[in-house]
């Protein structure tokens, strides 16, 4: 039975078997023979058209064969496919390059081409499946690899190729659909939809390989090489520190400190607040500081928490010869003497470079307790009261860098605990409004301005374990506790006895294990206020003391001795003025 070929633009008849309706002796017409191959190899023309009544023969086993195979097939061959096969195929094409790039190149012609592509997609798969995985049994590990410098390296060039070459393959299944054969709608609908394409997957790539290069820049910038560093008794203790170097002051001054100590195994975090006033801090026996003042940091009024950082940068130097920022490593030396926990890194905040860092992020929230003045506070160079420029209003406020560093730093009819408390409020609403839309859109700003106004001895290679643990912290609720109020009464950081604060200190982080129930009331403001009705004793020097215990931990008591003049009244619990009262919302 014969079969007619009616896309071909002459009838010709031919046999499933190949011959034709021709008697067996007679000849093929040359012409008509001509035209078939012609058209059988895709080049027929105009001219090549057959006389009328020509039909054409295919004899077995001679090179045809592949040939009109090819022709019927419409992804290899669209000119003689019906318009809505066209349009299907184009489509079709678009989709296979999205979805598995180099595929559209191996149904269509140019198998060399989607032979590599599709090895190309298939590694890159496995890559991002071994990633998952490694997220998930050793996330350290992978964090490593994304943040060292060769392996970050190659990632960026990796991405740029990639967007590269996907680029070239929606060109060349372009080519493979030859708009010409679509209509007029349907051709400028494809063409449109691989640009945009071009743009989503090509640019997403080359947008990726762009952040991957900053991070990379802004890592090697901000952490130090060296060996990764382990947890000390089961924590992570991390100084924070707020540096302050305005134009009023001489040299830097760490105004905010902050030890957060992470428990290594569940991520429970606790914030242990450090006043700038505390008299007296101790050196650990292995601080070089301890030499200089063995008898702990003791050398009149201004020898106080915060001005160990300016008296090493100017006296000190010296003792520590290999140290990038002497007084910063002094200070957390001091933080280690105070808390009686090992230190195992630091991180200092430029509070002058702070305002672009929440300016970056689109701004902060804070439900603010009471007015907070912009300016106010006493001229040094004069003695005379400076101008208050403005208030911060009470409510939730959306602050921009201006207004949340005013809040962060604002003197004036405020206690240094209520500084504290703000300060607190900022950092809290900087990490809760810390979005990924926030970090993907404005990456280099966040980048240029965390390389501006941060400093740290947090190696690169501890980077993977900071990360893992942050992510555990997500799972549990914040805990704080201070050496002052609400903790202990207002003149403890003048007459501060830090082997109790020690004691408390341990028995707090003990209870921070990671265990929510347990910890509950143990360090949120609940736990350990000194009471009045304490009866005290007078001590060799004088001072009565006082002491008071709270629920913690299921009835564990923290005792919160405190050694004070013995005239001054002790009040039954301290409390945060309006000024210093807040929350995010």
């Amino acid at each position: 039975m014969a079969r007619r070929n009616t896309d071909f633009p002459f009838s010709t008849e031919l046999h499933v078997n190949g011959s034709s309706d021709r008697p067996d002796d007679a000849a093929p017409h040359p012409t008509a023979t001509k035209a078939y191959e012609s058209v059988a190899s895709g080049s027929h023309t105009a001219s090549d058209e057959p006389p009328a009544g020509a039909t054409a023969e295919r004899h077995p086993g001679d090179g045809p064969r592949r040939s009109r195979s090819r022709v019927g097939d419409p992804l290899s061959s669209p000119r003689f496919a019906a318009p809505a096969t066209r349009t299907k195929r184009a489509w079709w094409l678009l989709g296979t390059t999205l979805l598995v790039p180099g595929s559209a190149q191996l149904v269509a012609g140019r198998r060399g081409l989607g032979r590599i592509a599709v090895r190309v997609t298939a590694v890159v798969w496995a890559l991002v499946l071994a990633a998952l995985l490694l997220w998930v049994v050793w996330r350290s590990a992978l964090i490593w690899l994304l943040t060292n410098t060769v392996t970050s390296a190659v990632l960026m060039y990796g991405l740029v190729a990639l967007a590269i070459g996907w680029v070239l393959l929606w060109f060349d299944t372009l080519r493979l659909i030859r708009p010409g054969l679509l209509g007029d709608g349907t051709r400028r609908a494809v063409v449109l939809v691989t640009v945009l394409a071009m743009l989503v997957t090509g640019g997403g790539l080359g947008y990726a390989a762009h952040l991957v290069s900053v991070a990379r820049n802004a890592v090697s910038d901000i952490f130090g090489g060296g060996m990764p560093f382990a947890p000390a008794d089961g924590r992570y203790n991390i100084l924070l520190m707020g540096g302050d170097a305005g134009d009023d002051r001489e040299g830097r001054r760490p105004d905010s400190m902050t030890v957060l100590s992470i428990d290594a195994s569940s991520g429970q975090t606790v914030t242990i607040s450090l006043p700038r006033n505390l008299q007296n801090v101790p050196f650990p026996a292995d601080s070089p500081m301890n030499a200089v003042y063995p008898e702990g940091f003791n050398c009149g009024d201004e020898c106080i928490m915060n001005a160990v950082y300016t008296d090493v940068m100017q006296n000190h130097k010296d003792l520590y010869p290999d140290v990038a920022d002497p007084g910063a490593q002094a200070t957390k030396e001091a933080a280690e003497g105070v808390t009686g926990l090992k230190i195992q890194a630091y991180a200092l905040i430029d509070m002058d470079g702070f305002a672009s860092l929440v300016d970056a992020l689109g701004g902060i929230d804070i439900n603010v307790g009471g007015r907070v003045p912009i300016g106010g506070g006493t001229n040094l160079d004069t003695g005379l009261k400076n101008p208050i420029l403005g208030w911060i209003e009470p409510g939730t406020q959306h602050m921009d860098g201006y207004h949340a560093l005013w809040y962060a730093r604002s003197r004036e009819g405020a206690t240094d605990y209520d500084r504290q408390a703000r300060q607190r409020c900022v950092q809290a609403a900087m990490l809760a409004q810390l979005n990924p839309v926030a970090v993907a859109t404005k990456f280099d700003e966040l980048a240029s301005s965390g390389q501006q106004i941060l400093e740290t001895d947090i190696p690169q290679s501890s980077i993977g374990s900071m990360v893992t643990v942050a992510t555990k912290a997500k799972d549990h609720e914040l805990q704080a506790y201070a050496a002052g109020p609400p903790y202990y009464d207002q003149s403890f950081p003048t007459y501060p006895d830090y082997a109790q604060f020690q004691s408390d200190v341990s028995r707090v982080l003990a209870n921070a294990n990671g265990d929510d129930a347990q910890a509950a009331g143990g360090a949120r403001g609940d736990a350990a206020v000194p009471s009045a009705d304490t009866p005290g004793t007078v001590g060799s020097q004088g001072a009565a003391r006082t002491g008071g215990v709270s629920a913690l931990g299921g009835g564990a008591g923290v005792g919160t001795a405190v050694v004070v003049p013995a005239a001054l009244k002790v009040p039954a619990q301290e409390q945060l003025s309006p000024n210093g009262t807040c929350s995010v919302p």
